[in-house]
């Protein structure tokens, strides 16, 4: 299912979970290389990705060259947005038309955040979903300008109240458009502690009507984290991608790669098959224990026949053949139409 129809149709059930829709989020982990780039799409796509998603900026558009660092600066040294976002701006309209063909070719949606006005336009002729960023969760006019292409949009909600993003979602309603929410940490890495996964539950608790997912920031390690927001119920995930894990700088070291997320698929896989159904009834491969380990109503000593029956008469034991004990009062009271031998599991017919 494409992640346009998955939002539009809010087909959920928070008692329930299913397999996550997966973005890859590849940034601008490709540092300015179409080549890159294209090799990202690639392996988003035979790791198992459903999407891979961009960032589109100018870094004058989008940060004040004043503008202080919020990421983990052992990491990533650039002390300033406006520097960091200045040496992986050489996207534009050109590039991204040419990443949505490749996308096309490999068979993976395109996605790419826009942050700003002109971004937006030329981004809506590429893709069916606008993802806005938990930055801009206060934005209420760029919210409402993306909203104004009628696509579905997808809300990160990073360091959020409540009432912000209810302020959010009201801007977004008054548009009339498909809306699903992100739970995410606005810390580059996150670390495990503060993952804090369970506000996915306060996410469904505060907004019933909307498909919840989670946007990943932790280190990828075994993929637990986002595995485990899946168990509560995420059904659209989103995490950060590289080619390589080991380059420093930027969203390379937080970020999965393809290995990583075949391991997550492989997870998911076999999560899923311990799951089953979601719908508590009997199995066919418990058939034989329904009728071999439960009990029968059992004669607990001889019965002659004409003789109404008593509890002292019955007792229960494997198997469930005959009568179940559930049923002990249908019989109570009734005379038995035969001679009946102690230990004998009991039938109906026996029964006047």
């Amino acid at each position: 299912m494409k992640l346009a129809e998955l939002i539009k149709n809010n087909v959920h059930d928070h008692y329930s979970i299913r397999k996550p829709y997966m973005i890859a989020e590849a940034g601008v982990n490709h540092e300015g290389s179409m080549d890159l780039a294209k090799r990202l799409i690639e392996e988003a796509a035979e790791g198992g990705a459903q999407a891979i998603k961009f960032q589109t900026y100018k870094a004058s558009t989008l940060a004040s060259k004043d503008s202080p660092s919020y990421w983990d600066r052992s990491k990533e040294p650039t002390a300033s947005q406006f520097e960091l976002f200045q040496k992986y701006d050489s996207f534009w309209k050109n590039e991204y038309e040419e990443l949505k063909v490749a996308c096309d070719e490999f068979g993976i949606e395109f996605m790419s955040t826009a942050f700003d006005a002109e971004s937006a336009h030329f981004l809506n002729d590429l893709m069916d979903v606008f993802k806005i960023s938990s930055s801009d969760l206060t934005n209420h006019p760029f919210i409402e300008l993306q909203c104004s292409f009628g696509k579905p949009i997808l809300l990160s909600t990073g360091a959020s109240t409540i009432n912000e993003i209810s302020d959010a979602v009201a801007v977004i309603n008054n548009c009339n458009v498909p809306l699903s929410l992100m739970h995410c940490v606005l810390n580059y890495p996150t670390q495990n502690e503060n993952a804090h996964l369970g506000m996915i539950k306060s996410l469904q608790k505060h907004f019933p009507d909307y498909i919840i997912g989670y946007s990943d920031h932790t280190l990828p390690q075994d993929m637990e984290v986002c595995l485990n927001a899946t168990l509560l119920g995420a059904e659209i995930l989103e995490k950060h991608f590289t080619h390589d894990k080991t380059l420093p700088g930027n969203d390379h070291y937080h970020a999965m790669d393809m290995h990583d997320l075949r391991k997550f698929n492989e997870l998911v896989d076999h999560t899923f098959e311990l799951l089953g159904v979601f719908d508590k009834a009997p199995l066919e491969s418990e058939e034989i224990s329904r009728q071999n380990a439960r009990r029968s109503l059992v004669a607990d000593r001889d019965i002659p026949m004409g003789k109404v029956i008593e509890k002292d008469d019955l007792t229960w034991k494997r198997p469930a053949h005959g009568i179940s004990p559930a049923d002990m009062s249908s019989i109570l009271g009734k005379e038995a139409a035969k001679d009946i031998e102690e230990d004998t599991v009991l039938q109906y017919e026996m029964f006047k």
